[in-house]
């Protein structure tokens, strides 16, 4: 094995290894009461009313090799198989919100990979689409994946999964753990500089 072809494995392994819960800044992102739920989710829940509705159980997603290895599996493979496209490019409208096949913006990456790890047994409570502002002050959205160390983000923009408090946005809203077609904000109080370029 060359010296590079171990760098790349001792990387890769790094990307797998599960965090600690020492590693998280701040466990999990503080959230206060209901908020307004985004037209474009609204509208999904009107096409996909079995994704949308009260959750059957509330928790977070135990940390082990195995979850942490799912996660970030599931992020770059959509990722790596979906194509960015605004949905002005892709509809002929702003904001459309649906599952993409090799297409989509934010909220779809983010849609795909909450619907993939369900599909391989993650509760839909810890899976909730999350609502930014990036740092040049654009609207993003991101699936936000509650675990028992933390909060982690998986993000078209970026190929880590992060927990939440690694990242420069700033958190506004969320889906509500108990409820799919309900949210709720955040109260992100942390010293970040929104507005300035990525």
């Amino acid at each position: 094995m060359t010296k590079l072809q171990m760098i790349a494995a001792a990387l890769f392994g790094l990307a797998l290894a599960v965090p600690t819960a020492a590693a998280a800044k701040s466990l999990q992102m503080p959230v206060r009461g209901a908020t307004s739920q985004p037209v474009g989710h609204y509208e999904f829940c009107e096409h996909y009313a079995s994704e949308c509705g009260v959750n059957r159980e509330v928790g977070v997603v135990r940390l082990t090799n195995a979850t942490w290895k799912q996660i970030v599996q599931v992020n770059n493979t959509v990722n790596t198989s979906i194509y960015p496209e605004t949905d002005q490019e892709i509809w002929g409208r702003p904001e459309v919100w649906s599952y993409p096949t090799t297409v989509g913006d934010c909220e779809d990456f983010a849609l795909l990979k909450q619907y993939m790890l369900e599909q391989a047994g993650f509760p839909r409570s810890a899976l909730l689409i999350t609502v930014v502002l990036q740092p040049n002050g654009d609207g993003h959205a991101v699936l936000t994946v509650s675990t028992d160390k933390g909060d982690f983000i998986l993000d078209n923009l970026e190929d880590r999964v992060l927990n939440w408090s690694d990242t420069d946005y700033r958190y506004l809203k969320r889906q509500s753990d108990r409820n799919s077609a309900k949210w709720v904000s955040i109260a992100d109080d942390r010293d970040i500089l929104v507005g300035s370029v990525r």
